[in-house]
């Protein structure tokens, strides 16, 4: 099965970044654009993963959710992977202060490292971590410098990232994710609520 490992924003949040989002939809038809319903801040991308690895995953993954804090994060500026003006993928960039983005980069690497010890290391391990959320996607290499300067302004409400989740993409034609387990982050795996 396909998973990631993943942050959700609060829906005030997302829908703040709707908000933003919707006009430009129209003008830029040719883009594969997500909804609200599937933006997320990936902390690992995980590939295919074999069921038998499901329960040492989700004890890794408890582990690494126990050993961070919640941080305080906001949806910023629009940006482009790999540049705006040979884009593949349009985004909204994670932003917040330098403690908590240093704290998202470490739970990342947690994420990463308890994957790979249960068998399961994602595939872009080693990458420098890049918190964003998915807008569109590009066909092939396009020019969408306008956009990323129209969303340049961008900064939605803070939001308290507390949870992670492990998540299972679904292909097809109407594509979608299923939460198979989450993890409250800054309690240690088995401790009280």
């Amino acid at each position: 099965m396909r998973l990631f490992v993943a942050l959700h924003p609060s829906p005030a949040a997302l829908a703040e970044l709707d908000a933003a989002v919707t006009p430009l939809r129209g003008d830029w038809p040719e883009l594969r654009w997500t909804g609200p319903d599937r933006w997320h801040v990936t902390l690992a991308f995980l590939g295919e993963v074999a069921e038998a690895k499901l329960d040492e995953l989700a004890v890794r993954l408890a582990r690494a959710a126990g050993r961070h804090e919640p941080a305080e994060l906001w949806i910023g500026h629009g940006g482009a992977f790999p540049s705006k003006t040979r884009a593949r993928v349009l985004i909204a960039r994670i932003e917040g202060d330098q403690p908590a983005l240093t704290a998202l980069a470490a739970l990342a690497g947690s994420v990463a490292a308890g994957a790979r010890r249960a068998g399961a290391p994602p595939p872009d391990e080693g990458r420098r971590y890049r918190p964003h959320l998915t807008l569109a996607r590009c066909r092939q290499p396009t020019d969408i410098s306008a956009i990323v300067e129209s969303l340049g302004g961008f900064a939605g409400s803070a939001w308290l990232a507390d949870e992670m989740q492990l998540i299972r993409s679904h292909a097809g034609p109407k594509p979608w994710y299923e939460v198979l387990e989450s993890w409250p982050l800054g309690r240690r795996a088995g401790e009280d609520l």
